[in-house]
C-alpha cells in the first residue's frame, strides 16, 4: 500500500484537532454506528478541559489505495519540544490558520523548524465561515511568514485549501463548492506529499515518542528509516554519539490503524509504527539491527528557560489530603516524566527533598503541576524563576521573547506603558482589522511572569498575548515586583467569618470562611506594599443583650479565587504554593515569623 506522513501545524484553538476528528469519519475510520467523541484525539483529561493539545498523537486513515498517517501536534510553544522530534517522522505539514487571526507566533515557531528540515507545506485556511474573516490578507501574511523564514521556492508555491474543519469541508475557493468534503484535502496529501524517503541497509529508526504502558513497558514511537522490523527481532538501542544503550528483542510491533493501535508482525521502512519490549531506550535514541555501528542523527532540542522548585510539603497539613507526600516518590515521578518529555530537565538539590524542574515556560511545568495534584501528589512549589546564561566574555545573558498581543484600539496605550515598565522594546504595530491593533514586543521572560492576568484586567478581557522564545540577550537590570504586601494567619485552626470580615478594611481575602490556616500560611492580599500577621480565628464575644438586629448574620466579599497559574505568578520568591489533590494555598518559605525576620535580615546585608 502507499504511504503518506504528513503532520499537523496550527496555533493553538485553530481547529488542528476538530479537523483531524472529520479526516478520520470522512475516510471511513469509524463503523457507522459508532459513537466518537469530540476531539478524539485529545485523549488526556487536561487537554478536554483547556481545549489545547499537550501531547503529540498520530493515527493514520485510508484514503482510496494509500494510508496517510496523520500526526497531531500541540499548538503551544511551551510543548513544542514534541513538536521539534516529530518533524523527522514526516515529509510534509499542513499549516492551519485562522482566516481571521492570521499566522500567529506558535504557527512561526513550528513553520520555521518545518521548513528548515526541508519539507513542503500544503496551506489550509480553516473557519473560512466567520463573519470577520479576511482571507486575502491571510494568504499574504503567510507568504510574508515563510519568506521571513527563509523558506526555498519550492516551499514558497505551497497550494492553498479554504474551507471549514468543525463542517467538514475544503475546496480550493473561499465560496466552495462544499458538497465534496474533505476529498480535495485528501487527494491534495496523496499528490503534493512525497512518499516516504526509504534508505538501504538493515532496521534503523530514531525514538520520537515515548509513553509507559502498565502492561507492555517502555512503548517507544517512530519512524522506520531502513530495513523491515520483525516481532521478536533482536535489536540494539544507539545514543547520539554512538554508545551502546541496551540490547534486547522486540515483544510487540503496533500500528496506527485510526484511533487504535494493532498488532502487526513485520512493518516497513517508511511507516510510523510503536514498538515495544525495551527498558531504557528513550527519545532521540536510534534503535536498529545488531549489525549496525553508527547512530542516526537526531534532531536538536531548545534549551529551557524557565526553572521551578518542587519541595516536599512541610506544611502542618501535610498528608491530611494526598497519598504520595515523600521525596523519593516525588523524585520517581519527576524522572519519569523527564523521560518522555525532553524539553524538561530535572536536577536535584543538595538537601536531598527539593528539585529544580526547568521547562519552556510556565504553562508546561504547571500543566506538570496539575497532572501530578491528579494522581495524589502532595508538595509545595516556588516562583518560577529564568534560567540566566553567560557569554564567553561573562556577561550575564537573560531570555528574551517575542510577545504578540492583539488588542482593541482604546486598551493599546495601557499595554505599551506595563511592558514597557517591564523592560519590553516594541518593534512593531499594526492594525488587525475591526478595530484591533496587533503589537509586537521583544521583552524579557523574568517581565512576563505574571503578565497575563494583569493584561486581561487592563484591557477588560479582550486581549490575546501570544508569546515565543526569541533569544538570549544581555541581562536588563532590575525588574519592579508586586506591590502589595501579604496578610499572614498568626495561629493554626479554621477561619472564622467574623475575623474575616473584621479585616476586610486591610485587604482582598484569597481563602474562604471555615477553611484550615496555619501559621505562616497567606490568607489575603494586604492593601500596603508590607506584610502583615493576622488572627483569622478570632470568634465573636458572646453578651446577653438581645437587642433587635444585634447578631445579623455576616455578609463577606467573595475572596480572590487563585488558579494554579495565577498563585505561581502572583508570588513572591520568599513565599510558595502548596499543591494538594483537594487544596491550593500560599505560604511563607518560612513558617515561623523569627525565622522570617531572620531571612529578611541576611536578604537585606546581603543585598547592601
Amino acid at each position: 500500500m502507499n504511504l503518506r506522513n504528513i503532520a499537523i501545524i496550527a496555533h493553538v484553538d485553530h481547529g488542528k484537532t476538530t479537523l483531524v476528528d472529520n479526516l478520520l469519519k470522512q475516510s471511513g475510520s469509524f463503523r457507522e454506528n459508532q459513537r466518537v467523541a469530540e476531539r478524539a484525539m485529545d485523549s488526556n483529561d487536561l487537554e478536554k478541559e483547556r481545549g489545547i493539545t499537550i501531547l503529540a498523537k498520530a493515527t493514520s486513515v485510508e484514503w482510496k489505495d494509500t494510508r496517510i498517517n496523520i500526526v497531531d501536534t500541540p499548538g503551544h510553544a511551551d510543548f513544542g519540544g514534541e513538536v521539534e522530534r516529530i518533524l523527522s517522522m514526516v515529509d510534509s505539514a499542513i499549516v492551519l490558520v485562522d482566516a481571521a487571526e492570521g499566522p500567529m507566533p506558535q504557527t512561526k515557531f513550528v513553520v520555521g523548524k518545518a521548513l528548515k528540515v526541508g519539507l513542503r507545506p500544503i496551506v489550509v485556511i480553516n473557519k473560512i465561515d466567520r463573519p470577520d474573516a479576511r482571507h486575502v490578507e491571510v494568504v499574504n501574511e503567510v507568504f510574508d511568514l515563510f519568506a521571513a523564514l527563509d523558506a526555498t521556492d519550492e516551499q514558497l508555491d505551497f497550494p492553498i485549501l479554504y474551507g471549514s474543519g468543525r463542517d467538514g469541508w475544503v475546496a480550493e475557493n473561499p465560496e466552495g463548492p462544499k458538497d465534496q468534503g474533505l476529498g480535495p484535502l485528501f487527494d491534495l496529501i496523496v499528490k503534493h506529499v512525497p512518499a516516504p524517503t526509504v534508505h538501504p541497509g538493515p532496521f534503523r529508526m530514531i525514538g520520537t515518542l515515548l509513553e509507559a504502558n502498565p502492561f507492555l513497558g517502555r512503548i517507544i514511537t517512530g519512524r522506520i528509516e531502513s530495513g523491515t522490523l520483525k516481532s521478536n527481532q533482536p535489536v540494539k538501542v544507539l545514543a547520539n554519539d554512538g554508545s551502546l544503550v541496551e540490547t534486547g528483542r522486540i515483544s510487540k510491533i503496533l500500528a496506527f490503524r485510526g484511533l487504535e493501535r494493532q498488532p502487526v508482525d513485520e512493518a516497513q521502512a517508511g511507516d510510523i509504527v510503536a514498538i515495544a519490549g525495551l527498558s531504557k531506550g528513550t527519545v532521540a535514541d536510534t534503535f536498529c539491527d545488531t549489525s549496525v555501528s553508527e547512530p542516526l542523527h537526531a534532531q536538536p532540542i531548545d534549551p529551557p528557560t524557565v526553572t521551578m522548585s518542587f519541595i516536599v510539603n512541610d506544611s502542618p497539613l501535610a498528608g491530611t489530603e494526598g497519598d504520595k507526600v515523600t521525596s523519593r516518590v516525588i523524585r520517581d515521578r519527576l524522572l519519569r516524566e523527564a523521560e518522555g518529555n525532553v524539553a524538561l530537565k530535572i536536577e536535584e538539590s543538595t538537601e536531598k527533598d527539593s528539585f529544580y524542574v526547568s521547562g519552556r515556560g510556565e504553562l508546561q511545568l504547571a500543566v506538570l503541576i496539575e497532572t501530578m495534584r491528579r494522581e495524589g501528589f502532595e508538595l509545595a512549589v516556588s516562583r518560577p524563576r529564568v534560567v540566566m546564561q553567560n557569554d564567553e566574555n561573562g556577561q550575564l545573558l537573560e531570555p528574551i521573547e517575542e510577545v504578540v498581543i492583539d488588542v482593541d484600539e482604546e486598551h493599546a496605550g495601557i499595554v505599551v506603558q506595563k511592558m514597557s515598565e517591564r523592560k519590553a522594546d516594541m518593534v512593531e504595530l499594526r492594525p488587525s482589522g475591526g478595530n484591533r491593533q496587533r503589537l509586537v514586543f521583544h521583552a524579557p521572560t523574568r517581565g512576563l511572569i505574571g503578565y497575563q492576568s494583569e493584561l486581561l484586567t487592563d484591557t477588560r478581557g479582550t486581549a490575546v498575548m501570544n508569546r515565543l522564545f526569541h533569544s538570549y540577550q544581555p541581562y536588563k537590570g532590575e525588574l519592579p515586583g508586586r506591590t502589595n504586601g501579604v496578610l499572614i494567619s498568626n495561629e493554626q485552626g479554621e477561619s472564622v467569618a467574623f475575623a474575616m470580615w473584621n479585616l476586610e478594611d486591610r485587604g482582598p481575602m484569597v481563602i474562604d470562611a471555615g477553611v484550615k490556616v496555619y501559621q505562616g500560611m497567606i490568607i489575603g492580599i494586604h492593601s500596603r506594599d508590607n506584610d502583615l500577621e493576622v488572627n483569622v480565628l478570632k470568634g465573636k464575644k458572646l453578651t446577653n443583650i438581645r437587642a433587635a438586629g444585634k447578631d445579623e448574620a455576616v455578609r463577606l466579599t467573595p475572596p480572590i479565587r487563585m488558579t494554579l497559574e495565577r498563585a505561581l505568578a502572583w508570588i513572591q520568591d520568599d513565599e510558595l504554593v502548596e499543591v494538594t489533590p483537594k487544596s491550593i494555598r500560599l505560604r511563607k518559605l518560612y513558617l515561623d515569623p523569627n525565622e522570617r525576620k531572620r531571612f529578611e535580615k541576611q536578604r537585606s546585608a546581603g543585598a547592601a
